[in-house]
């Protein structure tokens, strides 16, 4: 009798012992096979992680009530023993069972089929890859010339330029070079549906070695792409986060485009975050991780200034175009009645038409829309504790804080300058398209949001459509941000810079710098003519002002001493606990249960340097009629963090109708 153990899709740590069958003894080691198994009264699919000739000493049952399994799966083992390995890590790292990350790493299709949704080319175009600058030159080298005696500090790089500059041949040539020398490469990008032309330039040049992972295909199509991968057919996995558990034999090189984006942060468990599984590859196979961005996040301009990343730059623009002139519109000088569109942007868009170039106009239809404002000097309250936006509840009020609960009674006068021109600021969305038609009534406008897109791959359509001049004016939210170059592209226009500044969101500084930068710079790529105009109430706002002036260092140095000043990443650490329920008050009584069994436990362990804050309401605090509160655990140091948040949610026994998600590093506290 062989013994298999397995791990489930459930929120268990443990692993469930099972029979095997007898047909399966000419298979000499099932791990890494897929069974389906009765559990309880349901029929699973678990994995395969080790197997025993005799039924393992710590089983908690007799042999007499071990279960066989159902059937294989599959006809061949569908992970690797660094599959397991690397899933192991990340439940001890994100605080799940090891069954939820194998799951949320592998295909769940039961049959291979092929991908078919991107047509490869049969073998790599004999187009030959363009010529390199000297900075580009020096980038491939720099990425490529460490040698095993290198520290492993030394192996994260960061390509780092403006858009245009030519980051992606950088990355494709680096890949080219291991390619020749057997070595496998894994090129994340933020999400596939905007990232159509980088697929296009990897597919174009590698041909049908490239296997392509991403949320359009079917789980059989997955799992066929994941098969290719195993059986060395495909040498170059491109797609999005899930993708850096891809099983490349002989990995050699790791990409990471666009690195700041969020989308590299999973919303559900295990949340992982792409970079931080890719830096641990990198460390553990000793070899090199790239990244690249425009507009890096915070932790890694930290990381590139500690030493720990290091930074290869580029600096022109290589398509004939130049970094466009960027202009503020100061809002609280325009006309009310002027609706959305000030004159300054209207009569910009009109000359644009005049010339037949087209328009992008940016909404960024994510924020709160009441925050406290003064009219007279633009004074606008925050948190006394957190430094972050207060938010207005009208229910109760009150100006509320997100992280720590405190309030405040809406003051009558501006504490700042005493004006009793005071109120709540906020700008709707909802009829920005019918302005635009109404303002310029002989263009072609077109939309571009998530509420907009109706049916797989509409988004590439419009794009396209837009790109071939079928349309004047694309209105688009953060989709249209980045990635996408085209080039009859005069003018960009940012309808409003600041609704995301006021999200009660310690990266609220940085996402808005980073958002009004990529949206700049698809202006100017191919002519040196390209003219952003930024609407705002906020022109003296650190992250609006050095996004407008191009001054990188400059909001860079002033968000990291904020950061340090208020001990947040990447000066601290964090775990976020959210407790959702169907009440308010199941919710609220949940987590501060919590928080109180929480500060006796650090207390017991005396971690004098782990902080509780909260509980308090998430900002969006119902979301799909469910209640939310949460915890937050600070330090400076990351394991004493996880200690105590696994030794509670291994003790912790929840209210049947509460549900706790644990959140390692959370990218949004909202």
């Amino acid at each position: 009798m062989r013994y298999l153990s397995l791990v489930l899709n459930l929120p268990l740590k443990s692993a469930f012992t099972y029979a095997d069958l007898e047909e399966n003894a000419s298979i000499p080691d099932l791990t890494g096979w897929r069974a389906d198994v009765k559990f309880g009264n349901r029929r699973m699919t678990g994995y395969i992680i080790a197997q025993y000739a005799e039924l393992p000493p710590d089983c908690p049952v007799d042999e007499s009530k071990i279960r066989p399994i159902l059937r294989l799966v599959d006809k061949e083992p569908l992970v690797t023993k660094d599959t397991i390995d690397l899933a192991l890590w990340v439940s001890r790292f994100y605080l799940c069972s090891h069954g939820e990350a194998l799951s949320a790493m592998l295909p769940s299709g039961k049959r291979g089929t092929d991908a078919g949704s991107f047509s490869f080319a049969e073998e790599a175009p004999e187009a030959t890859p363009r010529v390199l600058s000297d900075e580009q030159k020096q980038a491939v080298e720099g990425i490529l010339a460490e040698d095993e005696s290198t520290s492993q500090a030394g192996r994260f790089h960061y390509l780092y330029g403006a858009t245009g500059t030519g980051k992606t041949e950088v990355f494709l040539q680096a890949a080219e070079r291991l390619l020749l020398q057997g070595k496998g490469v894994i090129y994340l990008v933020p999400e596939i549906g905007l990232t159509g032309q980088v697929i296009e330039a990897v597919s174009a040049r590698f041909g049908k070695t490239v296997a392509v992972l991403h949320s359009e295909l079917t789980p059989s199509q997955r799992l066929g792409e994941w098969k290719r991968i195993l059986h060395r057919e495909a040498r170059v996995v491109i797609g999005a986060r899930s993708a850096v558990f891809a099983p490349v034999p002989d990995l050699g090189l790791i990409i990471i485009d666009e690195e700041h984006d969020g989308s590299y942060k999973s919303g559900n468990t295990p949340r992982y975050h792409a970079r931080q599984v890719a830096m641990y590859r990198a460390k553990k196979e000793g070899i090199p991780l790239v990244m690249g961005s425009a507009t890096p996040s915070v932790e890694a301009w930290f990381s590139m200034q500690q030493g720990i990343i290091r930074r290869h730059t580029l600096t022109r623009r290589l398509a004939g175009g130049k970094m466009p002139e960027i202009t503020s519109i100061n809002l609280s000088l325009q006309p009310a009645a002027g609706g959305c569109i000030s004159e300054p942007l209207a009569e910009a868009v009109r000359e644009t038409l005049a010339q037949k170039r087209q328009t992008i106009l940016f909404l960024n239809r994510r924020g709160f829309t009441h925050f406290f404002r003064c009219n007279s000097c633009g004074y606008e309250l925050t948190c006394k504790n957190c430094s972050v936006a207060l938010t207005y509840h009208k229910s109760e009020k009150r100006l509320r804080c997100h992280y720590c609960g405190w309030s405040v009674t809406p003051p009558q006068q501006c504490p700042a300058c005493g004006s009793l021109d005071v109120g709540y600021s906020g700008f709707g969305t909802e009829y920005i398209e019918a302005e635009v038609a109404a303002k310029f009534p002989t263009a072609r406008v077109i939309r571009i949001d998530t509420d907009s897109l109706t049916h797989k791959g509409e988004l590439q359509e419009k794009l396209d459509a837009f790109r071939r001049g079928e349309y004047d004016i694309m209105l688009g939210t953060q989709m249209v941000a980045k990635g996408l170059n085209f080039p009859n592209l005069l003018l960009v226009g940012v309808v409003l810079a600041d609704t995301g500044l006021h999200l009660p969101d310690f990266r609220a500084a940085e996402r808005t710098f980073a958002l009004i930068t990529q949206v700049a710079g698809r202006a100017g790529r191919f002519f040196p003519d390209g003219k952003v105009l930024v609407q705002t109430y906020s022109p003296d706002r650190e992250p609006v002002l050095c996004a407008v002036k191009g001054d990188i260092a400059r909001f860079y140095t002033g968000e990291l001493s904020t950061r340090e000043l208020l001990g947040f990443p990447p000066y601290a650490r964090m775990v976020r606990l959210v407790f959702r329920a169907p009440t308010e008050k199941q919710a609220a009584l949940a987590a501060e249960g919590a928080a109180h069994i929480l500060e006796a436990l650090l207390k017991n362990e005396g971690a004098q340097d782990v902080e509780v804050l909260g509980p308090a309401e998430c900002p969006l605090v119902k979301i799909a009629a469910n209640w939310r509160y949460q915890i937050l655990l600070r330090g400076k140091k990351l394991l004493p963090l996880q200690q105590a948040a696994g030794v509670f949610l291994e003790q912790y026994r929840s209210p049947s109708d509460v549900y706790i998600e644990c959140d390692v590093d959370p990218v949004s506290l909202l």
